[in-house]
């Protein structure tokens, strides 16, 4: 059985996706093939590897890189990627949750990385349920 494909979405491809991204290949990576990308793509932060999960080796990608590519699932993580996303077809099922960005929280860096573990977890507890398996 061919995996599944599933593209994640946000502004930056550099928190919120990424780490979604490392999440679901990590626990589903079986089931499938996963990218990840940006409207707006900057430089990909390191918060996983403390949970196990390295994704030092990712990139972070324009949306416009995938525009033609067919997907199973395209789930957005923050209100902006849903906005401005392509339009899939019709037989791609969408899923949408708007997560905080943790790179804009102020404070120091302990405070900075603590909302980086809160957005992760709670990146984690979300696709627990999404996409369906």
């Amino acid at each position: 059985m061919p995996k599944k494909r599933v593209l994640i979405l946000c502004t930056g491809n550099s928190a919120r996706s990424q780490m979604a991204a490392g999440l679901l290949r990590h626990e589903f990576g079986d089931r499938y093939e996963v990218s990840s990308a940006g409207t707006n793509p900057r430089q990909v932060r390191p918060v996983m590897q403390e949970i196990g999960i390295d994704i030092s080796h990712q990139r972070s990608k324009h949306v416009d890189e995938f525009i033609g590519q067919q997907f199973d699932y395209v789930l957005t993580v923050c209100d902006n990627a849903k906005e401005s996303c392509p339009i899939y077809p019709d037989k791609t099922l969408t899923f949408h949750h708007n997560f905080e960005d943790p790179a804009a929280f102020p404070g120091c860096e302990d405070e900075l990385l603590s909302s980086f573990r809160r957005i992760r977890d709670e990146i984690s507890q979300y696709l627990r349920n999404v996409p369906p398996r």
